[in-house]
This record gives C-alpha cells, sequence and structure tokens, in this order.
C-alpha cells in the first residue's frame, strides 16, 4: 500500500486521495482494494494509471468500457472512443502490465456483480483489416461485434447489432458483423477475464472492432471531425446497448438509456465553459449594434421628407475584437471528453466568433453578411406565412389605437412587480430595471430591463410586454443563472429564435397578441427580404408604408431596425420561431423544459440527456401567467394545433 493510501485511510478519505492526487498508479493490490472500496461506497474515480492509462468511474454501474493500447504503437484517437463513457478504463497493451490490468478488472466485476447482479465487460480495438473483400471504401464505418460462442446476453448483442446498423457518419452507413469467439481480446494480447472464470462470476465479454476511418488510410494523420462524429455516434450506440443489458440481464434499471452518461464533469469543461461564458459577458451584441441617436434620426429623416437614409450613432465599442477573437480561440475544447458537449461547445465558439465579427464590421457591407451566418435567411415558407398575415389582416387606422398609454416610468414599476413575483421564489435575484435616454423601446440585457426613456406602452400591451422581456428573457436567464452550465444563461448556439418565439407565444397566452402584433412581425420579415434583395433603407420605408399601409413612425422603426449595424437580420426569428414552436407543442413538445435556459428547440434533446444524467435540474422559476386558468386554455388550443392565422382571428 502506498503511503498516500495509507495516510488517507487515517484520514478516512482514502476515497478522495485516490480520486485527486495527479501521480501516476501502479496496479498493485492495494491500488484495486482501494478501488473496490471507493465503488463500494458509490464515490467517483478518476486516476491515471502507467503507460498514459486512465481509470475513470463515474459511478455504479454494471459496465466499463476498456481500451488497450497496443504494445510499441502509437495510439491516434482510438481512446477516444471510449472516453465518452460513465465507466472506462484505458491501459498500456505492454505485457509485463496484462497481470495486474486482469487482476483490476476482475476485482471490479466482481464487485460490481455483487450489487447489480451481473456485469459487462466492454472493448474496444482497432484494426485497418477489418473487412477482407476489398469492397469497403475507406469511409464506411466497419465494425465486428464479437460476442461468446455461448451467448448468454443476446438481447443485448442484438441492441449492440441494431443501434450499429442504424448508424450514420457523413451520412454512409455502417457495415456490422457478429462474430462469435470463445476468448474474447484484442489480436496479440491476452483475455482480461476467461470464458470459464466469466460465467462463475455471471460477468460478460463483448468486444468490438473498429475501422479507423479518422485516420487516413496512407498519411496516418488524424481526420478529427469524423472522430467528433463517431464517437458522437458510438456513444449513442453504447448507451443502448448498455441500457438493453442492464434492464434484462442486472437488477439496474435506468428509466431511459441517456440515465446511464457521465454525470461527473472534468475540469476541462468547467474551464471551457467559464472561459467562454468570460468572453461572451464581454460584450453586447444588441448594444453595440443599436444605434444611440434613434429619435434624432426619426427627426432627421422626417426633416427630409422620407427621401434621405438618416445618419446612425452607436456606442463606442468595449472591446478589441481581435485580441477577444485571440482569446476565444485559445480555449482547448478539444480537450473535453464529452463529445455531445465538445460540439455544442465548438458551435458556442463559432457563433460568439460571429457575433465579434458583427461588431467589427458594424457599418460596413460585409455586416450583413456575418449576419446571415448567424440567423440565416428567409425562406420561402416563412415569406409565405408573413405574406399571409399582411393581406389578411387589416392595417390599423391612426384613430384605432389604444388611447391609454403608459410612460417609461409607469412601465418600469409595472416591470419591477413582475421581477418580485420571481424573487419570491428566489429572494437573491438581482435583476433590476433601468430607464435610459440611449435605447428606443425595451430591452433585456444580461438580466436586466432597460427601458428607452421615451417608450409608451399601450395599456392593452403591457402584460404582453412583461411577459415578453420578463416572464421569458429574464426568467430564461435567471434559470439558466441556476444550472451547473453558465451557457444556459450566456444562451447555447442559436437560442434567439426559440427566444423570440417562446416570447411571442407567451404574449398569446396572457391575451395580448394583436394581429396588430402580428402584423409588425410578419413585416420584419418581410423588411429582411428586402434588405437581402438589395433595397435601400428609403425603398424599404415606402414599401411598409405604401404597400403595407403602415404608420410613418411604425415603418420607420422596422426600417431602422432591419438597418442597423449595417444590415440585422434577427427580427426574422420572431416570426419563424413562434412558427416553429406551434409545431414543436402541436407535435406534444414539453413546454416546461423551454424555460431551463437560454437555447434552441434543437437542444431540447440534449437538454433533457442532461437532466437524466443530473448534470441539469429542473427550472426553479415558472412564468407568473402559466398559474391563469386562461392561459392554460389558450395552451391547450396551441397543443391542438391553432395556426398563425387562428390566433388572429381569436383576438
Amino acid at each position: 500500500m502506498t503511503k498516500k493510501i495509507k495516510e488517507g485511510r487515517k484520514l478516512g478519505s482514502a476515497g478522495r486521495i485516490l480520486a485527486k492526487s495527479n501521480d501516476l498508479d501502479t496496479i498493485t493490490d492495494d491500488f484495486i482494494t482501494s478501488v473496490r472500496e471507493r465503488v463500494i461506497s458509490g464515490n467517483p474515480i478518476r486516476r491515471k494509471l502507467q503507460e498514459y492509462g486512465r481509470v475513470h468511474i463515474d459511478r455504479q454501474l454494471p459496465f466499463i468500457c476498456v481500451f488497450r493500447h497496443p504494445p510499441g504503437a502509437k495510439d491516434l484517437g482510438t481512446q477516444k472512443l471510449v472516453m465518452s463513457e460513465a465507466s472506462y478504463l484505458i491501459a498500456s497493451g505492454e505485457k509485463k502490465l496484462q497481470k495486474g490490468l486482469a487482476k483490476l478488472i476482475k476485482g471490479l466485476a466482481e464487485t460490481l456483480t455483487e450489487i447489480f447482479g451481473s456485469f459487462l465487460l466492454m472493448e474496444i480495438w482497432e484494426s485497418n483489416d477489418v473487412s477482407n473483400d476489398g469492397e469497403l471504401s475507406q469511409d464506411k464505418p466497419t465494425f465486428r461485434l464479437y460476442a461468446p460462442e455461448r451467448n448468454t446476453i443476446p438481447k443485448a448483442v442484438t441492441a449492440f447489432q441494431k443501434a450499429l446498423l442504424n448508424m450514420q457518419i457523413q451520412k454512409i452507413r455502417a457495415d456490422v458483423k457478429v462474430v462469435e469467439r470463445v476468448e474474447i481480446s484484442p489480436p496479440g494480447l491476452p483475455v482480461l477475464i476467461k470464458s470459464s472464470v466469466a460465467e462463475k462470476m455471471g460477468c460478460h465479454v463483448l468486444g468490438l472492432q473498429v475501422k479507423p476511418i479518422y485516420r487516413d488510410s496512407v498519411s496516418g494523420e488524424l481526420r478529427p471531425l469524423v472522430l467528433q462524429s463517431l464517437r458522437r455516434a458510438l456513444s449513442k450506440v453504447y448507451k443502448k446497448s448498455f441500457y438493453e443489458f442492464t434492464h434484462n440481464y442486472t437488477t439496474h434499471r435506468p428509466p431511459h438509456y441517456h440515465s446511464l452518461g457521465r454525470r461527473a464533469m472534468v475540469k476541462a469543461v468547467w474551464t471551457a465553459d467559464q472561459q467562454l461564458a468570460d468572453i461572451s459577458s464581454g460584450f453586447d451584441l444588441l448594444l453595440g449594434v443599436t444605434p444611440t441617436n434613434t429619435n434624432n434620426a426619426w427627426n432627421e429623416f422626417k426633416r427630409s421628407k422620407f427621401q434621405k437614409t438618416p445618419v446612425l450613432i452607436y456606442r463606442p465599442l468595449p472591446i478589441d475584437p481581435f485580441l477577444l477573437k485571440r482569446s476565444l480561440f485559445d480555449v482547448r475544447i478539444e480537450r473535453l471528453e464529452d463529445p455531445a458537449l465538445m460540439h455544442l461547445f465548438y458551435d458556442k465558439q463559432m457563433e460568439l466568433e460571429r457575433m465579434i465579427n458583427l461588431l467589427a464590421e458594424r457599418g460596413t457591407r460585409n455586416f450583413v453578411y456575418t449576419s446571415l451566418q448567424l440567423y440565416g435567411r428567409v425562406d420561402d415558407e416563412l415569406l409565405s406565412s408573413a405574406k399571409d398575415v399582411l393581406e389578411r389582416v387589416l392595417p390599423k387606422r391612426a384613430d384605432d389605437g389604444d388611447r391609454s398609454f403608459l410612460d417609461a416610468a409607469a412601465f418600469a414599476v409595472q416591470a419591477e412587480e413582475e421581477i418580485s413575483y420571481l424573487r419570491m421564489t428566489r429572494p437573491d435575484i438581482k435583476s433590476r430595471v433601468e430607464i435610459r435616454d440611449d435605447i428606443a423601446g425595451l430591452m433585456v440585457s444580461r438580466g436586466n430591463l432597460l427601458i428607452g426613456n421615451e417608450v409608451k406602452i399601450p395599456a392593452s400591451r403591457v402584460a404582453a410586454a412583461l411577459s415578453h422581456e420578463v416572464g421569458t428573457h429574464i426568467l430564461t436567464y435567471l434559470n439558466g443563472q441556476a444550472q451547473k452550465f453558465k451557457h444556459l444563461y450566456i444562451g447555447l448556439p442559436g437560442y434567439e429564435e426559440l427566444q423570440e418565439g417562446l416570447a411571442v407565444l407567451s404574449e398569446y397566452l396572457v391575451g395580448g397578441l394583436s394581429g396588430s402584433r402580428l402584423r409588425l412581425l410578419a413585416a420584419r420579415v418581410m423588411a429582411v427580404n428586402l434588405l437581402l434583395e438589395g433595397a435601400s433603407f428609403v425603398e424599404v420605408f415606402r414599401e411598409l408604408e405604401d404597400t403595407y399601409k403602415f404608420l410613418h413612425r411604425t415603418a420607420f422603426n422596422i426600417t431602422l431596425r432591419i438597418f442597423r449595424g449595417g444590415g440585422f437580420t434577427k427580427d426574422m426569428v420572431y416570426l419563424r420561431g413562434l412558427i416553429k414552436l406551434l409545431d414543436y407543442l402541436k407535435k406534444g413538445g414539453d413546454l416546461e423544459i423551454l424555460f431551463v435556459g437560454k437555447f434552441a428547440l434543437s437542444h431540447v434533446g440534449l437538454i433533457q440527456e442532461l437532466q437524466l444524467r443530473h448534470v441539469l435540474g429542473p427550472p426553479p422559476l415558472r412564468p407568473s401567467y402559466l398559474n391563469n386558468p386562461k392561459a392554460r386554455e389558450r395552451l391547450g388550443k396551441v397543443r391542438s394545433g391553432i395556426t398563425l392565422l387562428e390566433i388572429i382571428k381569436e383576438e
């Protein structure tokens, strides 16, 4: 027994010493005993072993994934195919180390079989000659699944085979064959548990031979993007197979295959999350592209009889874009072991780069092209929906409007009351309301509501504005802050579409989504489309005024929002987000999960997975309007399949 382990036991903290020490461990009897004790106590293990090895056991689970480095050869990528899992072991294939390694695996198998009634050892290795027929291309994912001749876990083997067959890497389906063997191990390496011993123990062994399509067959160079895709796909295959194994051959009953994923996150995850959050918090894109002279610009435009594009003035940038991008790409995302999080963090890194580019290109012709990279184009379906709204909803006459208004100060009081409702659940909330002279309208920035000092909110729109700004944007920011990942409040890649769709839906649920409001959102889509077709500021304004009958100031505000910065296409996501959200809820999608933080609809599956893995929790805050019976009644109509035009008709 090593000195550190002895000292740890004297202190009653052998597990903590075992888990935290950075020294390399030799697999001795004392080490194996310490590992078994920690497994029995239900504590995680993460230890470095000799020859670049590592053992990672997240918690008590009835399986482990193993990879052994081929003796005398350098591994390029294959070990990463097990590092995604909650229980894995990487070790050297050197002959002198195999006896100790086999004892460690046997000790783990005995311990976990006692807990779960059965245990699965899954060993992975590579081969450059998986197929002998010479017909398969280098890029075809190819697997050989090795199962014992006396197959005592047929349902698990079938599930494994089926999951592999359903896999696609870069749109290429996998070639899979099941091979039966008495003893299962990589070529040239001894078995870790002999079949006769495994049978007596109640342990089972499977092997997976992988064709390394993630390396060039000629140069041997790594193909990192292919490796990332294979890792993500294989991780799902493992979990689905382990799920079948646990339910059919052990006493463990996970509620979902994602429940078998990793819970403990390595330091690299939290470091990258913090670094990306710090970079994101270093600037505010919306403030950066919002003119500070909106009212003066309107007066200038009016004096020109709507013939001359106004000059827009912006805040000085608080950042050096080039230094910030240097910091952005210093974030070591490649060190993450979880493939789902790695993919997500890479996407966020790319999104932040585009946001920084937008600020650097503010006022130039390149601005609109970068905006398109962030928010996409106006597709035919969205354009058709916008036209339907504008054609079927009559424009409001100048004397038809709500004659009762709340000024900035009065609306601020209402907003403070809405935030106070959230404080009843979370007293530590620091969100505040600010009345400012450098913005027009309403804006949420970093969990705070900013109100332009000349704002006038129609009384009929107050509930809708509060549910939009406080009940959605501030609430999801605060719920995101309550989670472990900072990404949940700074926003996952592409989160704006769902955020704005959810905010507009909340307006309908509180009874404040009028036909005029939908016309406004549809007009923004048309304005973006006109911008992308090459129309000028004045031409877009005239189209909104003449064709769609918007009042002068409304047409100006829409046009200015679209042309700010040099062509900001974000405003089309309001209607697009609402349309997609209506479809999601019609298909039975869960509304409550959307309040966990700021993310895209495409991330719902990942959020659910992370909740099942106990990495994320439920949202602590719920919008106040969900307590309203009328809102729940309207939500029921949405779930039954209400359309945009039906919403207009109802209102």
